[in-house]
């Protein structure tokens, strides 16, 4: 009996995705202003994009069923860890009173660790499936052409559907809802910029995989329903 292929270029790009959800979203709550401009942005869009890429490779290389199983897996791991920072927030005061300092300092960051969290888990699974979604029925539809456009138009797509579940969730009552509206917007651009000037270096790095890995998937005759997980 043969044994199953392992493939340690797909476990890399799961491990990476999951890590760049997971960091995000420590840093969503420090915004920055943009140059002089009377615009910011999250401290997250520096890194989150990445996970877009990485979906993007993924799916183009892989398929869509490989993506929505990183997609679970990214969703299920980021969960335990704002369960445990949680968790540590409650836990009591420490005995020394120049400890306690370091404890209110850690307290005032991982206690928003839940409830960015929260929203970032229901904004990325929604955002990262149609990301996925967009990305694989277009390479079918296109042959497998085009795959700058389609990464772009994938993770607009992606990154539409996460910002507007996520920006009014996490910033709602601390902005307004036109503010909350127009940061979510920046970061939708930003992170479309972002993906366009890693375009180069994306396309490049998915024909590598593809050429080491021997494989090209289309997903024809599929289930895109998200919750098929079993179904890798």
């Amino acid at each position: 009996m043969s044994k199953p292929h392992f493939s340690t270029r797909f476990l890399v790009m799961a491990t990476s995705l999951i890590v760049c959800l997971i960091t995000s979203n420590f840093f969503v709550p420090r915004l920055w202003q943009v140059g002089g401009l009377p615009l910011q942005l999250s401290g997250a869009v520096l890194l989150f994009p990445v996970s877009y890429i990485l979906n993007d490779c993924i799916t183009e290389v892989y398929g869509y069923r490989k993506a929505r199983l990183v997609i679970w897996l990214a969703f299920l791991l980021s969960a335990f860890v704002a369960l445990f920072a949680q968790l540590i927030c409650w836990l009591p005061a420490p005995l020394q009173e120049s400890s306690r300092g370091v404890a209110d300092s850690f307290n005032s960051l991982f206690s928003l660790v839940p409830k960015t969290t929260a929203a970032s888990l229901v904004a990325f699974f929604v955002g990262s499936t149609v990301n996925a979604w967009i990305m694989s029925r277009m390479k079918v539809v296109s042959k497998g052409r085009r795959f700058g456009l389609r990464a772009i138009l994938s993770s607009l797509g992606g990154e539409i559907a996460d910002s507007a579940i996520f920006f009014p969730v996490v910033f709602g009552g601390i902005l307004t809802l036109p503010e909350a509206l127009k940061l979510a917007g920046m970061q939708v651009l930003a992170k479309v910029l972002y993906e366009i000037v890693a375009l180069p270096l994306t396309t490049w790095f998915v024909r590598r995989v593809k050429l080491a890995e021997g494989i090209d998937t289309y997903d024809r005759q599929i289930s895109y329903n998200p919750f098929k997980i079993k179904d890798i």
